[in-house]
C-alpha cells in the first residue's frame, strides 16, 4: 500500500531568509550536516511563537487538522533543539507547502505555479515558457494534491 499524500499547507509569509548558521566551531565529532526546518515548520513556528496564535488558530491558518499542526510544530523545535545542542546550522527550506498567492496552471505541461509578486504581470508558464495558462483558486490546487 503505498503512503498517503500530504495535502500541501498554506504558508502566509515565507521566511526572510535561508537558514542561520552558528557562531564559533561545531561540536567536536559531531557532523557539519545543517537541520533542515521545512517551510511548513518555519510556518508553525512563525504563527505560534512569533504572532502568538494558538496551534488551533494556527492550523486554521495553514489549512490543517489541529493535530496536524501540532506535530509540525513539536518536529521544528525538535530540529532547533539539535541544531542549538549540536551547533549546527539552520537551513530553511522545501515541503508540501503553497503560498499566499494567486495560483495558475498551465496546459502545455500540466504544472502548477504561483505568482507572488502580485504586481507583476504574468508573462508565462515558468518552466516551459508557453501562455496557456489559466487562473487557479488556491484551494482547487489544495485539492488536486499540488502538482
Amino acid at each position: 500500500m503505498s503512503p498517503r499524500l500530504k495535502s500541501p499547507r498554506k504558508v502566509i509569509d515565507p521566511p526572510a531568509i535561508k537558514g542561520f548558521r552558528p557562531v564559533g566551531d561545531p561540536l567536536a565529532g559531531k557532523s557539519a550536516e545543517s537541520v533542515v526546518i521545512m517551510l511548513e515548520e518555519y510556518e508553525a513556528l512563525r504563527l505560534c511563537d512569533y504572532e502568538g496564535l494558538s496551534q488551533l488558530q494556527a492550523s486554521q491558518q495553514m489549512g490543517i487538522s489541529r493535530p496536524t499542526a501540532t506535530r509540525i510544530y513539536a518536529s521544528a523545535l525538535r530540529k532547533i533543539a539539535r541544531a542549538f545542542v549540536e551547533g549546527r546550522s539552520i537551513a530553511i527550506q522545501g515541503g508540501t507547502v503553497y503560498f499566499d498567492s494567486d495560483w495558475y496552471h498551465c496546459a502545455s505541461c500540466c504544472c502548477y505555479f504561483n505568482n507572488p509578486e502580485k504586481d507583476k504581470l504574468l508573462e508565462g508558464c515558468p518552466l516551459c515558457g508557453s501562455s496557456n495558462v489559466e487562473r487557479f483558486e488556491a484551494e482547487q490546487v489544495v485539492k488536486m494534491g499540488g502538482h
